[in-house]
């Protein structure tokens, strides 16, 4: 049973609902006891098995948890290792959910259970942010983007009893006031031994690019937000300390580290100083430059990942993918393989200007270039997105469980459903057969991109398009 839903709120800074931190935590005192909040990280059903294995620590729902304790007690559950949620609710008063689109049917489910028992339900991250009518339907209440921004709003209509349909902030906060995520909330769970040594770490927010079939754009606008450098300097010290060694390994979760060049070449120059690993998604616009790559490696960077997506330039068009320029792309490669760096690339089929040429040419590139961990998708419209409302018509089905870039989704319009699947099996397979491996990766450090590959030469030998139906 909801509590005292209301209309939808749009609430600028400073305005009267806002409660100061003061406010708060004096509304706080006022109860006998610190409400208890459940955090639940859901596990997808995809049967591409997305979240099997070791799987990252999850920094957005640690920020939210360290946000959340200031003023309530919080238990932290991440069902991809295996935690499960507890069927008796009655421990706690509010039941907090993150949901990307291909968990959002678990996160639903988990929701109405909660509802049921007549528990607040939060339901927020990037599928409710873009599926916000339909996140309603399962839950009291939706935080449409991010958290911190609607924070004292929320929380005091926690502790009052008053929750709004969602919660949508008009201004974004700057990320100064961002606090220092307290890991323990994941580490301190029993299965925590399953997460990846990679150290998840933000220092920006947002990519103005705009591309048009990512959701980025949608959560964050044309806004792109940054941390002071000491701020994300003091963190990795932090980490340095935590785990009492210098070499520590960080995975920088941002959607464009790159687009401020000044400011992401100030925090390798001071990454240098500090004598840790790194990788990090990026943009490829200016990695062209032979210095930027140097620097990036000088730094410590092990791994970029870079969406090169097509081979195709009528389709980096049509997908307004204008940071990409083929005539550049072996040189990206180039200036970073010069300096150590390897590459996980990221190649995308099903659009309707692909044709079976297409997987040729990738496969060509590849092996020309010695991409070191290829990574293959199939073009998915994701809802809320402008490719997704044109694309809409012609979309299979909306069964969100297979919304995961490995199910076929529509057919394009230059080859068949089957021969576009047919042709996505063969090129894996080539790519990651034992011989290609070899190819690839001779010469190259022994270290974990060399078991990457062997995980996927396993995995594409038992492939067959009916896994992507």
């Amino acid at each position: 049973m909801q509590t005292s839903p209301s209309t939808t709120v749009v609430s600028p800074p400073g305005s009267h609902i806002d409660a100061s931190e003061a406010q708060l935590h004096q509304l706080a005192a006022q109860h006998p006891s610190r409400k208890k909040w459940l955090l639940i990280q859901p596990k997808s059903n995809t049967s591409m098995m997305v979240d099997s294995g070791t799987v990252s620590m999850p920094l957005n729902l640690i920020m939210v948890a360290t946000l959340v304790g200031t003023l309530f007690d919080v238990t932290f559950i991440d069902e991809r290792l295996g935690d499960h949620v507890p069927e008796d609710l009655s421990g706690f008063d509010v039941v907090a959910i993150t949901s990307r689109t291909l968990n959002a049917s678990q996160a639903y489910r988990l929701g109405d259970a909660a509802l049921q028992q007549g528990k607040t339900v939060i339901l927020g991250g990037v599928h409710p942010t873009m599926q916000y009518d339909e996140a309603t339907q399962h839950s009291t209440s939706v935080v449409y983007g991010e958290i911190e921004s609607i924070w004292h709003e929320l929380a005091a209509d926690v502790l009052k009893g008053t929750m709004k349909n969602v919660y949508r902030a008009q201004t974004l906060k700057p990320m100064s006031t961002m606090q220092h995520p307290d890991f323990t909330y994941a580490l301190s769970t029993k299965n925590a031994k399953k997460y990846s040594a990679l150290i998840p770490i933000l220092a920006t927010k947002g990519c103005p690019v705009g591309c048009n079939f990512c959701t980025t754009p949608t959560i964050y606008g044309k806004n792109y937000r940054y941390r002071e450098l000491d701020l994300v300097l003091d963190e990795m010290r932090y980490h340095q300390q935590r785990l009492n060694k210098e070499h520590v390994n960080f995975s920088f979760m941002d959607d464009n580290i790159s687009f401020r060049p000044q400011y992401f070449m100030t925090l390798l120059e001071e990454m240098a100083k500090l004598g840790v690993h790194w990788n990090a998604n990026i943009s490829m616009n200016f990695l062209d430059k032979a210095e930027v790559a140097a620097l990036a490696g000088r730094s410590g960077c092990d791994l970029l990942s870079i969406g090169f997506e097509s081979l195709n330039p009528e389709t980096l068009k049509s997908v307004h993918k204008g940071s990409n320029k083929l005539g550049s792309y072996e040189t990206v490669v180039s200036n970073l393989h010069k300096n150590g760096i390897a590459i996980q690339g990221y190649f995308m089929f099903g659009f309707d200007n692909d044709t079976e040429e297409s997987f040729q040419l990738t496969y060509d590139f590849i092996m020309k270039n010695r991409i070191e961990f290829p990574v293959f998708s199939l073009v998915t419209p994701f809802p809320g997105t402008p490719y997704f409302d044109e694309m809409k018509p012609r979309i299979r089905h909306f069964d969100w469980d297979k919304y995961d870039t490995y199910h076929y989704m529509f057919e394009p319009s230059k080859m068949t459903g089957e021969k576009l699947l047919e042709n996505f099996v063969k090129l894996q397979k080539e790519v990651y057969k034992g011989r290609s491996i070899l190819q690839r990766m001779k010469g190259k450090p022994l270290n974990w991109v060399w078991f990457v590959n062997y995980a996927m030469n396993r995995f594409t030998r038992k492939l067959s398009t009916h896994y992507y139906y």
